[in-house]
């Protein structure tokens, strides 16, 4: 069903028509809409042993900077030209700041945090945004270690699995000619957008 989340009893939820949103209904249906709220108020609620989020000042306000990123979720030939340099901008910036690291926020190697959820669900559509991962080589080890959590995979199968996060997208490269016949015309496209506008990479 297209435009679901238009209908009456979803912008109830969520006055913008967007997802994500969420129902708590173990809060007298308390209802949560965006990413970055969401986040907060799961950990608020359901993070007493702060596994997922922080008890350090400093580190709380990490987390919230990681988690402030966005990245727009269309998938059409002029804004992909455009906008690639500027994703891979801000995947440089991640690689950097994961240097030595296993996770974005806290001492040491960091650990698994908010800040990581909300990162990675935009660094999953990496290949889809047009960018190839193995450009990054800590951003894609963080990218393989978070995406092969169980919970992790539990998560991003529901209600089923996407077409345009990493290993879907790949694998549909792989095994579909006309789906990579698009996209490498598409990346063709990319390119000599990038030679015409003389598009140098820098980070950041």
């Amino acid at each position: 069903m297209e435009n679901i989340q238009k209908e009456p009893w979803f912008t109830k939820i969520c006055p913008n028509g967007r997802i994500p949103a969420l129902v708590d209904h173990d809060r007298n249906d308390f209802a949560v809409f965006e990413g970055a709220a969401i986040l907060a108020y799961m950990t608020r609620h359901y993070d007493p042993e702060h596994k997922f989020s922080f008890t350090d000042s400093d580190d709380v306000s990490r987390a919230e900077q990681w988690i402030a990123w966005q990245l727009a979720k269309e998938r059409i030939p002029y804004p992909t030209q455009r906008y690639v340099g500027e994703s891979e901008r801000l995947y440089g910036i991640l690689d950097n700041q994961l240097k030595d690291r296993d996770y974005l926020v806290g001492p040491g190697k960091g650990k698994y945090s908010i800040a990581d959820i909300a990162s990675f669900s935009w660094v999953n559509v990496a290949y889809f945004a047009g960018v190839d991962l193995s450009q990054f080589p800590n951003l894609e080890k963080w990218w393989k270690r978070i995406d092969d959590r169980p919970a992790v995979k539990k998560g991003t199968a529901i209600p089923s699995e996407s077409k345009i996060t990493n290993g879907p997208f790949q694998r549909r490269l792989r095994e579909e000619p006309d789906f990579k016949e698009n996209e490498d015309k598409l990346k063709e496209l990319g390119n000599k957008a990038k030679e015409q506008y003389g598009y140098k990479y820098a980070s950041p």
